[in-house]
C-alpha cells in the first residue's frame, strides 16, 4: 500500500535494525484518515472471505481492526492483555510473548462474542516472529471459527514470523513489508527506501 509507506518514509524511525517506531500514526498517535484508507485495504482484500468478526489484540490493533471492521459491517472483538472485573468467565485464552517487550501476555476474549459458525480475520499492526498471530490463531482454533486470515499493517520481512505463517499454510495480507533497517534507512521488499 504506497500510502503506507510513504507515511512509515516520513514518519517512521528505524531504531535499530529490528525495531520500527511509527508512534506518529499507528501506536500512540493515530492517523485516522490513513486508518481508514488502511481498513478499506484489508476490507478489499477479504471481500469474498465470507468474514463476520474481526479480531486483533488491545491496543495498537484496535484502529486499523475496528476501520476494517466499519468497512467490511462486521463487530469487532480485541484480545484483553490485563483481567478486569467484567471479564473473568467464560473466556478464551492464550499466551502470547512480545519480543519488543520482552514478557509473556496472557490473553482473552469472551467465548460470548465468537461462535463456531463465524468466519474470522485477525488483523494486526506488526508481524515479527508471528508470536502475537500464533495467540490469536490459537483462540480461533479454541473457538472452532473458520480463519479467514491474517491482515498486517506492516510486516517485518527479514524476520521469520511471515513464512513461518505462510508455510503453515494461512492466508497472509501485508500491506508494507519492510526488507530492512539498516543505519537507519527503511526499505521495502518493492525496493522503495529512504
Amino acid at each position: 500500500m504506497k500510502k503506507l509507506q510513504e507515511k512509515i518514509l516520513q514518519e517512521g524511525q528505524a531504531l535499530n535494525e529490528s525495531v520500527l517506531k511509527v508512534d506518529a500514526f499507528l501506536n500512540h498517535q493515530i492517523d485516522p484518515v490513513l486508518m481508514q484508507q488502511i481498513g478499506k485495504e484489508f476490507a478489499t482484500r477479504f471481500k469474498d472471505a465470507g468474514i463476520t468478526k474481526v479480531l486483533t489484540l488491545e491496543s495498537s490493533g484496535i484502529a486499523p481492526s475496528v476501520m476494517t471492521g466499519l468497512e467490511l459491517g462486521v463487530p469487532v472483538i480485541f484480545g484483553r492483555k490485563h483481567q478486569s472485573l467484567t471479564l473473568v468467565d467464560d473466556l478464551y485464552t492464550t499466551s502470547v510473548y512480545s519480543f519488543t517487550k520482552e514478557t509473556s501476555n496472557d490473553i482473552a476474549i469472551s467465548k460470548e462474542y465468537i461462535q463456531a459458525d463465524d468466519v474470522v480475520l485477525i488483523i494486526d499492526d506488526f508481524l515479527a516472529n508471528g508470536q502475537a498471530a500464533l495467540g490469536l490463531i490459537d483462540i480461533v482454533n479454541q473457538t472452532g471459527a473458520d480463519l479467514a486470515g491474517i491482515g498486517i499493517v506492516i510486516e517485518k520481512g527479514f524476520q521469520n514470523g511471515g513464512k513461518k505463517l505462510r508455510e503453515k499454510g494461512y492466508r497472509v495480507e501485508s500491506l508494507a513489508i519492510v526488507e530492512s533497517m539498516q543505519a537507519g534507512d527503511i526499505t521495502f521488499r518493492n525496493g522503495e527506501t529512504q
